[in-house]
């Protein structure tokens, strides 16, 4: 079970958008993500008349490490790392902060 998946709200804990959240588009590999609005780059592309791709300059989200991102706790109001917590027969996500279930 992956500590954060896909749609959950995380905040960034270093880089230059430290501070900033955003919800998790996309997980790259096992230790990037990508998160919306968040590491934006400018990708100069070329024309494709093919595709149908105009070129120029295109802004977008860069992946940035797992690590670098922490889940966010609307009781805290600040990131938090994520515990696991055994109900019956399965197993739940938790906040290690305060033990209050995930919402997934």
């Amino acid at each position: 079970m992956a500590k954060i998946k896909r749609d959950d709200e995380v905040v960034v804990l270093a880089g230059k958008d430290k501070g900033k959240r955003g919800k998790v588009r996309k997980i790259v590999d096992s230790e990037r993500v990508i998160v919306s609005g968040i590491n934006m780059i400018k990708k100069h592309t070329r024309p494709n008349p093919q595709a149908g791709v105009q070129g120029g300059i295109v802004e977008r989200e860069a992946p940035m490490r797992l690590s670098n991102v922490a889940i966010f706790n609307p009781e805290t109001s600040r990131g938090d790392r994520i515990g696991y917590r055994v109900d019956g027969d399965r197993k739940v996500r938790i906040f290690k902060s305060n033990g209050a279930e995930i919402d997934a």
